[in-house]
């Protein structure tokens, strides 16, 4: 079970985006990374595609290391660590080391 999961809100920890916060668009774990909405922009060039389309320099999310993301507990509303807790019917749980709280789904 992942530490991390697409669509929590997490907190960056070091970096130019120190201290910002944002929803997990995409994970790649095989590279260890993830994708955060507004979190990590990087300008790329677009080539103009059709008259509708214009091109020209745009700003998207760039991968960042997840490693330097930590989880924002939606009960205490800080970043925290990520612990387990074992359920009833024999299942893991993530829970907020702050407040001990289910952390997500």
């Amino acid at each position: 079970m992942a530490r991390l999961r697409k669509g929590d809100t997490v907190a960056v920890l070091t970096g130019k985006d120190r201290g910002k916060r944002g929803k997990i668009i995409r994970i790649v774990p095989e590279a260890g990374k993830a994708l955060v909405e507004r979190i990590n922009l990087m300008k790329h060039f677009e080539r103009r595609v059709s008259a509708d389309r214009p091109g020209g320099v745009i700003e998207r999310e760039a991968l960042i290391a997840l490693d330097k993301l930590a989880l924002v507990c939606p009960r205490c509303n800080q970043s925290a660590r990520v612990g387990w807790k074992r359920t009833a019917d024999g299942g893991k749980q993530r829970i907020c080391k702050r407040c001990q709280e289910v952390a997500g789904g």
